[in-house]
């Protein structure tokens, strides 16, 4: 299988390709329950950069993930939200709270 000009063995590389990094599944987490500014994003992942934010974004965007909206006023304002299949990740991150909640409490007590 092909997707960036990469071959991927499996699905689960690619996922790991397209998802992973220390920010892009905290900013998927966020956006789970709605449309945020950058702003709004920023305050709940206080440990990212402005540089980092901008960058894991425009990633998630180019790879279909994110919708980046624009709108035409003074100042200008941006909005991020989950595009169609972005939305559908919400199976994977109930999956893995239940599964981090559960290892929390078994391993990390």
């Amino acid at each position: 299988m092909k997707l960036n000009n990469r071959d991927y063995i499996c699905p689960v590389e690619a996922v790991i390709d397209i998802l992973g990094g220390k920010w892009k599944l905290l900013i998927l987490r966020e956006l789970m329950s709605g449309t945020k500014r950058f702003s709004q994003l920023r305050r709940a992942i206080p440990n990212i950069t402005q540089k980092m934010l901008s960058k894991q974004l425009r990633e998630l965007e180019e790879r279909g993930i994110v919708k980046r909206t624009v709108y035409p006023q003074v100042p200008p304002k941006v909005e991020y939200s989950l595009t169609p299949i972005g939305k559908k990740l919400s199976k994977v991150f109930d999956a893995m709270h239940q599964w981090g909640a559960e290892y929390i409490k078994t391993y990390l007590r």
